[in-house]
């Protein structure tokens, strides 16, 4: 008898954990990616203790961490971040080098399209679409593999934030015009905006508070408010999780971005965005839950990218750090180049994200030879005040970069968009130019205070856990796609996480 009753303890064990493992092909009712722009990986550990349950806390209490996921490329700023998570790639393939870069010579905003227009105001902010982007997404893939039956849906204030995770069969993109107070998209995804954002639109335009920030609402926790409301509206209004097949909603938070530039990493701003960020969070959850149920969606939260402490905030404290005077040392630069070849032009293009772009047009008519101006441009730079490094993209290999910096140069370098050389200043030091808060930040260095960002899954057979080996931000993509068992995207350089699978 009593061996009878093991026996049959031992079959209902063996049968509950064949229920409870996930099976081939099978796959979550909605995938869920949400970004925190320029969000460090040590904001959780700072602000945990002040997190009330059921927003971040949720996610690192019950979810599993990944506390040492890097950026493995320079520069480190928004389009490439959001980018680099949904095709696990880098610039090198997915070709968004910048916020903006140059192609064919001429400066181009990252999803800047003039073919299309704006869908839900008469303002020129809509015109935007994924065109530049040169891999596809976490979402392309899911859409081919369902033979385009799941839905994907991006949501942000920026542009860019809402287009690149989203991909370029993505059903719909909306972000923020806040020229005119609402969300809007693009005729490249839709003509007229569905109900349930003309919907939100109504509320925005008798919202007292937007009316009192104005412009500046991504300066203000309502920016997040707002983009959490157009999440779950969308949500809902395309009944994602429900449709039958795997969906995928794509949420990007850019007020921390904005608050972050303005105020830096410290102070009532910042701890203000960040504890008005978990409500958010809570909040979306929530709205996850009532849809699908919390144990049929897969969510990861993630950064684009970190961000340094303010260079006099380093300074008051005896630590290294100052601004990076780009406007200035480009001019002195051209000086410097008209006095030891004798140009009567500028040769340089543009100085952007620690990136020179030069005027090879410009070059040319001065019958100037191309490596004597980067020749001197060397000469020029390593003299400059807290420069590291300048190297030419064409030679990183042969110059003196350490190996790291060196993979993350090649790794964020695209031949046609990202310019011609690369300069590399001392921590602690940020471009620091007219647009520049003196009380604010930057991002897009190396150094760990930049490229450190938080990962978080949790979910669907996402058990609790941790790990502390290091991964990179294109690995992210194909953890997902080998647990919706779907081909990775067609340009993926990560590698799946196994310690998330296999936890």
């Amino acid at each position: 008898m009593k061996r009878l009753f093991f026996l049959i303890c031992f079959l209902l064990t063996i049968t509950f954990s064949v229920h409870a493992q996930k099976q081939f092909g099978e796959r979550p009712k909605l995938v869920v990616g949400v970004v925190v722009d320029q969000m460090r990986w040590d904001y959780l550990s700072r602000y945990f203790n002040q997190m009330p349950p059921g927003g971040l806390k949720r996610l690192i209490n019950e979810g599993y961490s990944c506390n040492n996921c890097l950026i493995n490329y320079i520069p480190t700023v928004t389009a490439i971040g959001h980018t680099s998570i949904y095709t696990g790639t880098t610039p090198a393939f997915h070709g968004i080098c910048g916020n903006s870069f140059y192609v064919d010579g001429e400066s181009v905003g990252c999803v800047s399209d003039k073919r299309v227009q704006s869908v839900g105001s008469d303002t020129k902010k809509g015109q935007s679409s994924p065109h530049l982007l040169l891999a596809s997404t976490i979402g392309d893939q899911l859409r081919l593999h369902t033979d385009f039956q799941s839905k994907v849906i991006g949501v942000s204030y920026k542009d860019r934030a809402a287009i690149l995770p989203a991909g370029r069969s993505a059903n719909a993109a909306f972000w923020f015009d806040n020229t005119s107070g609402c969300f809007v998209s693009s005729t490249y995804y839709m003509q007229e905006l569905p109900d349930y954002a003309k919907k939100i639109n109504a509320q925005l335009a008798k919202n007292e508070e937007l009316k009192k920030v104005g412009q500046d609402v991504s300066l203000s926790p309502l920016c997040g408010h707002l983009i959490t409301d157009m999440a779950i509206a969308a949500l809902k209004g395309e009944n994602l999780g429900r449709n039958g097949t795997t969906d995928m909603l794509c949420v990007s938070y850019s007020q921390t971005d904005a608050i972050g530039h303005k105020w830096a990493t410290r102070g009532e701003h910042t701890d203000e965005a960040y504890r008005e960020l978990d409500k958010d969070i809570k909040r979306l959850l929530m709205a996850l839950d009532a849809q699908v149920g919390h144990e049929n969606y897969l969510l990861f939260l993630t950064a684009d990218h970190g961000g340094a402490h303010n260079w006099k905030f380093m300074q008051d404290h005896k630590l290294n750090g100052g601004k990076w005077l780009y406007q200035d040392y480009q001019k002195q630069a051209e000086a410097y180049i008209a006095k030891k070849l004798g140009a009567t032009k500028n040769v340089i293009k543009d100085i952007t994200v620690l990136r020179i772009y030069l005027d090879h047009q410009s070059i040319a008519d001065q019958n100037l030879k191309l490596d004597d101006v980067k020749q001197c441009l060397t000469e020029f730079f390593r003299t400059a005040p807290n420069v590291v490094q300048v190297v030419d993209y064409e030679k990183v290999r042969t110059s003196s970069l350490p190996e790291r910096l060196m993979n993350m140069a090649l790794m964020g370098y695209h031949p046609r968009r990202s310019g011609d050389m690369l300069i590399i200043v001392e921590p602690g030091y940020y471009e620091y130019g007219d647009w520049s808060s003196p009380v604010g930040t930057t991002h897009g260095s190396w150094n760990p205070y930049d490229a450190h960002i938080p990962l978080l899954f949790y979910g669907w057979h996402i058990k609790h856990g941790a790990t502390r080996r290091e991964v990179h931000i294109n690995d992210i993509a194909p953890t997902v796609c080998q647990m919706l068992s779907i081909q990775q995207p067609n340009a993926c350089s990560g590698e799946a996480i196994l310690e998330v699978i296999e936890n």
